[in-house]
């Protein structure tokens, strides 16, 4: 489909338009705003122990295997692509160290993976917009943990589709399995589930 200079204009300003609101509410109202292609995701709950505790055990895992150069970050900023008007917060970033330099959002393109505890309020941000979003972004591979149900996947293999970029290949795994996150691998023992 292409898209008028008219058109892409006013996608734009949409766009600039979501930013600043998103910026205007930081700090405003409690839990996290992002822009998908579909528009401004609120996820309206604070994170709560369990889904907190498993990005910290997550990414504390994750460090001690990969090499000392990459790391498994869980602060800001964002990843943003201005030209796919997305910007998204993965709960853990697997990036180089060096990438991480400079100013602005990350690029998403140098991130290594992305990794989501899925939310108890708002699952379908993790299972079905971010699964949209993140081959799009051109991230390589994405992992889901899923306090709800125990279990989890791990995405990778972009390849396009009539709809876009998408995963081609998609590991399930159960909580107390070990998982592969790219080139490293994890246990899930211990990792909490939501009540």
């Amino acid at each position: 489909m292409a898209i008028a200079p008219d058109d892409a204009r006013q996608d734009a300003s949409r766009y600039q338009a979501m930013r600043d609101f998103v910026r205007s509410m930081d700090d405003t109202l409690p839990g996290r705003f992002e822009i998908s292609k579909e528009g401004i995701v609120h996820d309206m709950m604070s994170p709560v122990r369990p889904h907190e505790l498993t990005v910290l055990r997550v990414r504390k895992r994750l460090e001690k295997v990969m090499p000392e150069e990459l790391v498994a970050h869980t602060g800001e900023p964002d990843v943003e692509d201005v030209a796919e008007h997305i910007v998204r917060h993965p709960d853990v970033m697997v990036i180089a160290e060096a990438d991480m330099e400079g100013d602005g959002p990350f690029d998403p393109r140098t991130l290594i993976a992305a990794i989501e505890v899925v939310s108890r309020s708002n699952p379908d941000n993790d299972w079905v917009g971010k699964m949209r979003d993140y081959p799009l972004l051109g991230i390589p591979v994405y992992a889901l943990f899923d306090p709800r149900t125990g279990s989890g996947a791990v995405l990778s293999d972009i390849h396009h589709t009539p709809d876009g970029p998408r995963y081609a290949t998609r590991k399930d795994f159960q909580y107390g399995e070990d998982v592969t996150i790219a080139d490293w691998t994890i246990p899930t023992g211990d990792l909490p589930r939501y009540e």
